[in-house]
């Protein structure tokens, strides 16, 4: 994630637009407690499992004809990139 960010960064101030960010939103903790055994016999043991969700907002100030060229890079699998073009 934080290099998937840098170089979004980086790309967006080489083409010479202004940027601001990577903000860090707080991380979403999604929680799971499953009971081990199938039956429902036996003793009360319990599994957890969680899932970890962090997100950055980059604020690029450019047109939106340009977004396509700085994020157009290979982005690792585990990261997702979500983006939205503000009309003013």
């Amino acid at each position: 994630l934080e290099d998937a960010c840098t170089q979004i960064v980086s790309r967006a101030k080489g083409s010479g637009f202004k940027t601001k960010g990577p903000v860090r939103i707080p991380t979403k903790i999604l929680r799971v407690t499953t009971r081990k055994s199938p039956c429902g016999e036996g003793t009360n043991t319990w599994d957890r499992f969680e899932m970890r969700i962090h997100k950055r907002v980059i604020d690029i100030f450019c047109p939106s004809s340009v977004v396509k060229e700085i994020t157009n890079f290979r982005i690792d699998p585990g990261v997702d990139v979500n983006l939205i073009v503000w009309k003013q």
